[in-house]
């Protein structure tokens, strides 16, 4: 989490709980491939972390959360080795997972934009680590076991949240820095972001609202000009002529 929410105890439990059920997630994938103990531990620990490692790969910020803070790497092998024990009972639990899944999401949009943003990035700039920290690790999940990303394969809203909570987030930082607005409501706002990444994502899997596809055009059919693509080419010179000028000549 951002500054603001790092430095109170909840919204750190909060985050904690983040990590671990995403690598329950990134755990579940994996055993339902067939995997072993090992590789999966790793889907998990990835899962939970690949976003914040990728984040501060690219911001220079070494070595990466997802390797040097204890808390979270034991949380996120944990995980994994809780999802390879009991994943009968959490393949069950299907709308929970899903709501915890997207408070994950919310929670690391902000706090990746809000990371980037205290190390002086652009704006533009904290949006996408944020995005790269929301979503990286399921990307890499999805990319090791061989499957299309959630990102994409998923047809409810999914980025799109994640980009809302990550505009929204680089909003409030610059009021913040401007003095318009003071600490708390800072912080307050920062928990409505997340409170609304939350609901994009849940109310677009409830009413299955998903985004529309390419706009429809008239295309060209091949077909409907057969007509044309079967009559031979004669160029005017190859003409053969009529047998009217056979019989003159002879």
């Amino acid at each position: 989490m951002g500054v603001v929410l790092e430095s109170n105890a909840f919204f750190m439990g909060i985050e904690y709980l983040a990590v671990f059920f995403c690598g329950i997630m990134g755990g579940l994938s994996a055993i339902r491939r067939g995997y072993d103990l090992f590789s999966i531990v790793i889907i998990a620990w990835l899962t939970a972390l690949g976003g914040g490692i990728l984040r501060d790969v690219l911001l220079g910020d070494l070595p990466p959360v997802g390797i040097s803070d204890r808390g979270f790497v034991l949380t996120a092998l944990a995980a994994g080795l809780v999802a390879a024990f009991a994943h009968p009972e959490v393949e069950r639990m299907n709308w929970t997972m899903l709501i915890v899944d997207a408070l994950a999401v919310g929670l690391f949009a902000v706090n990746g934009t809000a990371k980037a943003l205290g190390l002086h990035t652009s704006g533009m700039t904290a949006v996408f680590m944020g995005m790269f920290t929301a979503l990286g690790g399921g990307l890499i999940r999805d990319t090791l076991l061989n499957e299309v990303p959630m990102v994409i394969r998923d047809r409810h809203w999914y980025a799109v949240p994640t980009a809302v909570g990550c505009v929204l987030t680089v909003v409030v930082f610059r009021a913040a820095q401007r003095g318009a607005i003071g600490l708390r409501s800072e912080m307050i706002l920062d928990v409505a972001i997340v409170a609304l990444v939350v609901a994009m994502r849940v109310l677009s899997v409830v009413f299955n609202i998903t985004l529309p596809g390419a706009v429809e055009r008239e295309r060209f059919d091949i077909h409907s000009q057969s007509r044309y693509l079967k009559r031979p080419v004669v160029h005017p010179r190859e003409e053969r002529p009529s047998g009217r000028w056979f019989r003159r000549r002879r």
